[in-house]
């Protein structure tokens, strides 16, 4: 089995700098999901009703051993906290982006959980920024320098906009859907991909309000009507 790996992403999620390995992969780690609803009260009823409000994003926490005593625990020894050091900077702001940088874990085959369509299989990654890092040091040489820590890695999962309205296209055409759009793409185009009927071109132009079918943009977001 291969090394858990962390791999920090740019905005558009392009890969920047090397992949950081951990030095053991952990023996466990935990997902969590949750659905966030609201209580809509209607009087003379026994309980209220449940509307949904949204979608929370998926948690992931891990926890990570380091261990630095392969080059001895005297005078010579080296620090654990070079090990621990680049996990720790996960949850630092980047001077590029202004935040903390933005992860993709992966490990081995994939970390379990649904896909965007909801087939239960592994996923190949989890893309992330990490909300907290806590550092545990449990070994240290007579002179004080740390040789065994424990990192508690907590990580929320991070989809762009664009992922998120893709995945809501895949519910059927009878519901409103959302399509943001790609080089080179026309009116029509988007009709067949959406009705598979380039001459409905027309209803996505009314339901957007487009005067002028050619203007339409990359990374513009049509709203994709019912046909029924």
């Amino acid at each position: 089995m291969g090394k858990l790996t962390f791999q920090r992403l740019d905005l558009e999620k392009a890969p920047q700098g090397d992949p950081i390995e951990v030095q053991f992969n952990p023996t466990e780690y935990a997902f969590e999901k949750a659905a966030s609803y609201a209580d809509v009260a209607i009087p003379g009823l026994d309980a209220p009703i449940l509307q949904f409000v949204r979608g929370e994003a998926e948690t992931l926490s891990l926890e990570l051993f380091f261990d630095s005593t392969e080059s001895g625990t005297g005078d010579d020894a080296e620090s654990v906290t070079a090990q621990v050091d680049p996990f720790y900077r996960l949850v630092k702001i980047s001077g590029d982006l202004h935040t903390p940088p933005i992860v993709r874990i992966t490990w081995s085959e994939g970390f379990p959980g649904l896909t965007a369509d909801g087939a239960a299989q592994p996923r190949p990654s989890f893309d992330c920024v990490v909300t907290s890092v806590a550092r545990r040091y449990t070994l240290f040489n007579p002179s004080g320098l740390p040789l065994r820590a424990t990192v508690t890695l907590s990580l929320r999962e991070y989809r762009t906009l664009r992922e998120q309205l893709e995945e809501l296209n895949l519910q059927s055409s009878d519901h409103t859907r959302v399509h943001i759009v790609r080089e080179g793409e026309t009116l029509p185009h988007v009709a067949f991909e959406a009705y598979q009927d380039p001459t409905r071109w027309r209803l996505i132009a009314d339901a957007n309000r487009i005067l002028n079918p050619r203007r339409i943009t990359p990374g513009q977001a049509l709203i994709l009507p019912p046909t029924a």
